[in-house]
């Protein structure tokens, strides 16, 4: 399909995309870091620049974390070396990674379609609920983003181009599956193999692929690019393959409720949830894809390309489903798991949407959807994305799941004292970071008098739920300095209750 903008429209399209990109950079340290999953992979790579271990990521000092491999981690840990311990230098990686899949999903449209189709779908993927989150968040899942979207981009290149640059594109194609596996593991492979293989038997590309992919020398790039670190990981800390791979990559998606996690608990979902997440996680596109189907010319459309077997579109539609379909039986799942497929979506938006054979500035009454309306929608999204920038770092909308509130409470209130952050029960990872590692860990109520019995005035964190658990005296003996995200921050009074020194 060509499509063809008019100077307005390209202006507003990059408009947009600008706007989205700042939006996203400049809010990168505007808002504290999110228990759970945020702040623990944050505290992993502050621990990581901290102990100088490249080898084996550790979720507290000395224990080791099996549950990721160690790419996001590595990049976020030399960012904290260059920028400093701080939200921007933590969550930069993730919109460098995400500007890179933009990069590319621009640069393959254009190959495929041109220029200004390009820079439609870039818009569409910059514009998705899921992208613009995750790139500014602490996650391994855009680093598995760029791997599978390399490895897609690579294969579709490498089949359609002559010569040496088609082989360089297929070698790209398993630099992308070592990016994969390096940042999330084995999935990557499947993910990839999955959309690839379904193509390949739909359209019988059997000899083509042969002999356009270097599928030998390829998987021994692949393997010479991640096997030394596996092979030193599992050196290091013995039993993380056990656990990796078939804890993590097995038991977690098919035993529902797995309790085999270490380091937290399983998603336990309905079957199918995958498609909800799909649904929210894509906004606005997917209901605005929804709705394009209920009308008679998208869907006739649709049809199209099945029938006629559209080689570019059968393409895209395995990419962009595969994430789905895949986890559609899995028994624990997260809403970032639909990842891998949305710039595949975004390509395929305007392929279903906009009319063909007519110029992108002309209305298309056939089809009902032409430029103003997906411009329209861009353009309000990345307005949505601008006032929710705004009211976070504001703080009109107070942060949640966030021990930073605590932790700079009890250092502004200890002033020079020796006082020691203690959580009672359970300690949350922001604390750990935000803390420093130097926050402590009690997980028996009766572990509290050997506080009591010391000189110094300590500091306990606890959950306001937890309060009734707490052994008979000791509220006598503290104070509440604040409630901060559901927790209590207590002191110790300072006149001792008759309780000798050790």
């Amino acid at each position: 399909m060509k499509v063809t903008l008019t100077l307005n429209q390209r202006r507003l399209l990059w408009g947009v995309l600008l706007l989205v990109v700042m939006v996203r950079l400049f809010s990168l340290g505007s808002y504290p870091l999110a228990d759970t999953t945020e702040a623990r992979y944050a505290e992993i790579a502050r621990l990581m620049a901290e102990s100088g271990d490249w080898i084996t990521p550790q979720i507290h000092a000395g224990v080791p974390f099996w549950g990721k491999p160690p790419l996001s981690t590595w990049l976020s840990a030399a960012s904290i070396r260059i920028l400093g311990v701080n939200e921007f230098a933590i969550r930069l990686p993730s919109l460098l990674l995400t500007l890179a899949v933009l990069a590319m999903v621009f640069s393959f449209a254009a190959y495929q379609r041109g220029r200004e189709f390009a820079l439609l779908a870039t818009v569409i993927c910059a514009t998705t609920a899921i992208i613009f989150v995750c790139s500014g968040a602490v996650m391994t899942d855009t680093a598995l983003l760029l791997g599978t979207t390399l490895s897609m981009i690579s294969f579709w290149r490498a089949i359609t181009t002559e010569s040496i640059k088609g082989l360089i594109w297929g070698y790209l194609l398993f630099a992308g599956l070592a990016i994969g596996l390096l940042a999330k593991g084995p999935i990557a492979v499947v993910l990839t193999a999955l959309p690839i293989g379904g193509w390949i038997i739909w359209h019988r590309e059997w000899r083509t692929s042969w002999h356009r992919i270097p599928w030998l020398t390829g998987l021994v790039l692949c393997m010479t690019l991640t096997l030394p670190w596996y092979y030193m990981a599992e050196v290091k800390t013995p039993g993380f393959l056990n656990y990796f791979l078939v804890g993590e990559h097995w038991k977690r998606f098919l035993v529902s409720g797995w309790e085999g996690d270490l380091y937290g608990t399983a998603h336990s979902r309905p079957l199918g949830t995958i498609w909800i997440y799909w649904l929210v996680s894509a906004l606005p596109w997917s209901l605005l894809l929804l709705y394009a189907l209920f009308r008679k010319e998208v869907r006739h459309r649709a049809n199209l390309i099945l029938k006629h077997r559209d080689s570019w579109e059968t393409y895209l539609a395995l990419w962009a489903l595969t994430p789905m379909v895949f986890f559609t039986p899995a028994g624990n799942i997260l809403w970032t798991y639909v990842l891998p497929g949305i710039p595949a979506l975004a390509l395929l938006i305007p392929e279903l949407l906009l009319p063909e054979k007519k110029p992108i500035a002309e209305p298309a009454k056939a089809s009902g959807f032409g430029p103003r309306r997906l411009l329209t929608v861009a353009t309000v999204t990345s307005l949505i994305f601008a006032l929710a920038w705004v009211l976070v770092a504001s703080r009109i909308v107070p942060s949640r799941k966030c021990q930073k509130g605590l932790v700079t409470a009890y250092q502004n209130s200890r002033g020079e004292a020796a006082g020691r952050l203690v959580y009672i029960f359970k300690r949350p990872h922001s604390a750990d970071f935000y803390a420093r590692g130097k926050a402590r860990l009690i997980e028996h109520g009766a572990d509290l008098e050997a506080y009591f019995r010391t000189p110094a005035q300590d500091y306990f964190a606890i959950k306001v739920s937890h309060m009734q658990r707490l052994p008979e005296g000791i509220i006598e003996q503290v104070e509440k300095v604040g409630e901060f995200s559901g927790y209590y921050l207590l002191k110790e009074k300072s006149v001792k209750m008759n309780r000798p020194a050790e």
